[in-house]
C-alpha cells in the first residue's frame, strides 16, 4: 500500500508560479511510475505529466508542455511538479498517482492522493 499527499496548491495570478510537492509512503514506492492528473470543474479528469519510477523518462500533455516539469527525488519519496506561466485554464485539483505501469491513463494509476486545489485568476 502506498500513500500520496499533495502539497503546494494556491491562489496565483496569470502568468505566476507554484510548485507541487506528493509525499509518498508505504512500501517500494520508489519503485512506482508517478505522475499528476487534474480536473476542473464539470470535467472529466485528465493527464498533466508522468515520471518513471527512475526519473529517466517523463511525459507532459500538450497544454503544459514548455510550462511544467515534473521531477522526483527517491531519496525524499517526493515527486514534484513545477508550474510555470500558469494560465486560468489551469484552474484544477491537481492529483498525485502512482502506479506500476507506464501510462496516460487515469485507469493505470493505483494509488491517488487527495488533491490539492490550483487557481489562477486572470
Amino acid at each position: 500500500q502506498v500513500q500520496l499527499v499533495e502539497s503546494g496548491g494556491g491562489l496565483v495570478q496569470a502568468g505566476g508560479s507554484l510548485r507541487l510537492s506528493c509525499a509518498a509512503s508505504g512500501r517500494a514506492s520508489s519503485s512506482y511510475h508517478m505522475g499528476w492528473f487534474r480536473q476542473a470543474q464539470g470535467k472529466e479528469r485528465e493527464f498533466v505529466a508522468a515520471i518513471s519510477w527512475s526519473g529517466a523518462r517523463s511525459s507532459y500533455a500538450d497544454s503544459v508542455k514548455g510550462r511544467f516539469t515534473i521531477s522526483r527525488d527517491n531519496a525524499k519519496n517526493t515527486v514534484y511538479l513545477q508550474m510555470n506561466n500558469l494560465k486560468p485554464e489551469d484552474t484544477a485539483v491537481y492529483y498525485c498517482v502512482g502506479g506500476r505501469s507506464w501510462s496516460i491513463l487515469t485507469a493505470d494509476y493505483d494509488y491517488w492522493g487527495q488533491g490539492t486545489q490550483v487557481t489562477v485568476s486572470s
